[in-house]
């Protein structure tokens, strides 16, 4: 077996894949890195890993286009960019690991929600289209909301998310995004609270050109005084690993600041009904994409440890420093379990 990976060559996705690779006793992926893709070359290889295309300053300017320039971590263009990506992924041929069209519902909320929920997996209720914020406000009033997510639609890493609370004429929001010179919007590090109307109005206005998912909140449980939710790798059908992500604001990715939290611990406060049940549904969300070798599943408790329901769906969502991902996914494929388990999903 030989395997090929598009990637950006020195990213640690691509070196740590590589590496497990190696440690199965296969030759080194070949690696087509990201550039070389959207600069016009085509990949004609044998069993393709599609990785992130994340993390290249360069790579992001490609797949952004002219059309839309961007300084250095500014939010902007990012349905330009999915426009990029899936351009790119049509120059890709050999058997993808994750097909292209799995990865592109996966990076568009509205499409991979609306999968879901025809599913029947759970997950949060959704406002129809908005398209700024006082057809925000308007949906939210329609729908007796005062609390929702609003979500770029095809933004990754919790970039441009608000996690926003109204009452009356108050307002707050709760974001990584940073409001910089003329009005220009930025992807921090640090968690930001705004309850100037006016800034979350300019914000969410200026965020709604290239597309709004908006969710109701789902109140989360926690532990201490802290929130959590998962991220489970299913890899061929089997959730396989789990990171709990705690915080103690509404938004749980670990590079925000956030912390590890103790997988035996929430699996006791969940207990043993309510755990499985997040685990098969997990593993019916892997059915939805039953030809993707792994998926990503935020998966989130409620306040009550009851219900669960599905956050999000992340195509680049198995690189969890520590664990041994890779490493299972390329097991899988050389042991067959990938083969089972896709073609009794599509048979």
């Amino acid at each position: 077996m030989r395997l090929a990976v598009v990637g950006n060559p020195d990213n640690r996705r691509v070196t740590l894949f590589a590496a497990a690779a190696v440690r199965a006793g296969l030759p080194t992926p070949r690696v087509h890195s990201w550039h070389s893709v959207l600069t016009g070359s085509p990949v004609l290889d044998g069993l393709v890993r599609i990785e992130s295309p994340g993390e290249d300053a360069e790579v992001d300017r490609l797949l952004r286009g002219a059309a839309a320039p961007c300084a250095p971590g500014e939010i902007v263009g990012t349905a330009a960019a999915y426009r990029g990506l899936r351009s790119a992924l049509g120059r890709i041929g050999g058997r993808l690991l994750n097909p292209a069209d799995d990865i592109l519902t996966m990076n568009d909320k509205r499409l991979c929600h609306a999968m879901l929920r025809d599913a029947g997996i759970p997950v949060p209720p959704a406002l129809p289209a908005v398209h700024g914020w006082a057809s925000l406000r308007e949906a939210m009033s329609a729908a007796g909301w005062s609390r929702v997510f609003v979500k770029p639609a095809h933004g990754s890493s919790a970039s441009g998310v608000i996690a926003l609370a109204v009452a009356g004429p108050r307002v707050l929001a709760v974001t990584s995004v940073e409001v910089g010179p003329y009005g220009r919007l930025y992807n921090s590090l640090r968690v930001r609270r705004y309850d100037d109307e006016a800034t979350v109005a300019a914000i969410v206005d200026r965020l709604a050109p290239d597309g709004l998912h908006v969710e109701r909140w789902f109140p989360k449980a926690g532990l201490a005084d802290r929130v959590l939710d998962l991220r489970v790798v299913v890899i061929a059908g089997s959730p396989s690993h789990v990171v709990v992500r705690t915080s103690r604001t509404p938004l749980t990715n670990l590079h925000l600041g956030n912390a590890r939290g103790d997988v035996a611990a929430v699996r006791a406060a969940a207990g043993a009904a309510s755990w499985e049940a997040a685990m098969r549904t997990c593993a019916e969300v892997a059915r939805c994409f039953p030809r993707s070798l792994h998926v990503g599943v935020d998966l989130m408790f409620r306040s009550g440890w009851r219900q669960h329901a599905v956050a999000e769906v992340n195509a680049f969502g198995d690189l969890l420093p520590g664990l041994d991902t890779y490493d299972v996914e390329i097991a899988s494929l050389l042991d067959g379990r990938y083969d089972r388990w896709a073609g009794a999903c599509v048979s």
